[in-house]
């Protein structure tokens, strides 16, 4: 049963809210290669400097941290001030680290580069994110992964570009020219884009799904269990992704696959440009395909079946990948079902603690991200020590089981007994923000 909700009062057109879905989803979209990019700069920047792989992949370490250590307080100012100055420097900044980043001729440099892209990635993320949930609380996991999914899926149309300038006129110089798209696509869109006012709230809401009756401030949402229950799982999630993400391009090489000929929708091209552009494309459809999904069977439901699908996709390519074909297809399987959980814990952070202080409350919940990355370095020394990746994959396999079994039994219950349904809503409480629900 869905419980609905009616406001009065003059209200703009309902057209505006999806414009601003799409402004953000461009932002997204133009920060997305400063992870998913990354990969394609390793071994360039190995066979300029001769740095070792390990040492290049602390400025992704460094930028995954930043990217989302910053975020609850980034988030904290863009609750009181709006979206448009915060996503605006995230613009210049994302400038400035590629621009660094082709100037860099030291390790420092490239870590000086990578902290300015962390904070680069983690002002727009967090930002949009929050920013389309606030806009869209009836469909924060359809919204939620749209949005997210324009930083899955926005490597996907420059992936071929920037590998062909690295291999035609050096990484540096790639480094440089998409320095100057990104950074004046975001700030040029960033002008545009807004928080909505209460009469922009859509006169009548159906929600389908359990969400609470207040909106709670991080330091009431940092007491509740079921804050930790959900970071500890976005944490196991989020560790094997970003392992695959970091190092693709050197288990491609070193299965000798990379530059093996394949043909994707019709076009020929090189091993581990099919499958950093396709795994793009399912990271960005399974996000909001997964959060549309929630919107209809809840959270908890969608992530236990997730990510129990997820650790039989890593366990599938860390042990199957080992041809070109199938390289690519268990790679894009992998990321179709690790991208939802962008999607599925931003729409349950709103549900549970409100729409008001949500963009600050989702950041302290994608620093789990950040503390995942921490994994990213120690792949590298386990494969060294076991002389395969199959021990990193095992690994990312039970990580991923272990979150499904806590969604279907610790999350979903404590969902069930805590997110109820009012017996009444005032018109007014809707225009406050204050969360409508219903029981699962």
């Amino acid at each position: 049963m869905s419980f609905n909700t009616s406001t009065e009062g003059s209200r703009t057109s309902s057209s505006t809210r999806w414009v601003q879905l799409i402004l953000g989803i461009i932002c997204m979209a133009s920060v997305a290669n400063l992870q998913y990019g990354w990969t394609l700069f390793v071994l360039p920047i190995q066979h300029q400097w001769g740095w070792s792989k390990a040492e290049i992949q602390v400025a992704f370490s460094i930028f995954i941290l930043l990217e989302t250590w910053l975020v609850p307080f980034e988030g904290a100012i863009v609750d009181r001030i709006g979206p448009r100055w915060m996503v605006c420097a995230g613009g210049v900044a994302t400038f400035l680290a590629w621009f660094i980043d082709s100037h860099a001729t030291s390790l420092g440099m490239l870590y000086l580069g990578g902290a300015i892209a962390g904070f680069a990635g983690g002002a727009v993320y967090g930002t949009c994110v929050g920013n389309a949930l606030k806009w869209f609380p009836d469909k924060r996991g359809l919204c939620g992964g749209l949005t997210a999914a324009g930083f899955g899926a926005g490597a996907a149309i420059t992936i071929a570009p920037i590998r062909a300038m690295i291999a035609s006129s050096g990484y540096q110089h790639t480094f440089l020219v998409f320095a100057i798209i990104y950074g004046v696509i975001i700030v040029v869109v960033s002008n545009f884009l807004r928080a909505p006012r209460p009469q922009d709230v859509p006169a009548t809401v159906k929600i389908k799904v359990a969400q609470g009756t207040e909106d709670l401030p991080p330091s009431r949402a940092l007491l509740s269990p079921m804050f930790w229950i959900m970071y500890l799982m976005f944490f196991l999630v989020a560790a094997g992704g970003l392992m695959s993400a970091a190092q693709l391009a050197p288990i491609a090489h070193e299965r000798g696959i990379a530059d093996m000929p394949i043909t994707l929708f019709g076009i020929s091209t090189t091993a581990i440009v099919a499958a950093l552009t396709l795994h793009s494309i399912t990271n960005g459809v399974g996000r909001p395909l997964n959060g549309w999904i929630s919107d209809h069977i809840g959270r908890a439901n969608m992530m236990g079946l997730a990510f129990g699908i997820e650790a039989l996709c890593i366990a599938a390519f860390g042990f199957f990948g080992t041809s070109a074909v199938s390289f690519v297809i268990t790679d894009a399987l992998v990321f179709l079902f690790w991208g939802d959980i962008f999607s599925l814990f931003a729409a349950t952070v709103g549900d549970a603690f409100g729409r008001q202080y949500v963009t600050v409350n989702y950041g302290l919940m994608y620093t789990a991200k950040g503390v995942a990355s921490l994994l990213v370095p120690i792949g590298n020394v386990l494969t060294h020590y076991t002389g395969s990746w199959h021990a990193v994959y095992a690994v990312g396999c039970i990580m991923n089981l272990i979150a499904a079994l806590l969604g279907f039994f610790v999350l979903r219950p404590m969902i069930n007994s805590r997110l109820k349904s009012p017996s009444q809503l005032a018109p007014a409480q809707a225009d406050l923000g204050v969360s409508r629900a219903q029981s699962a």
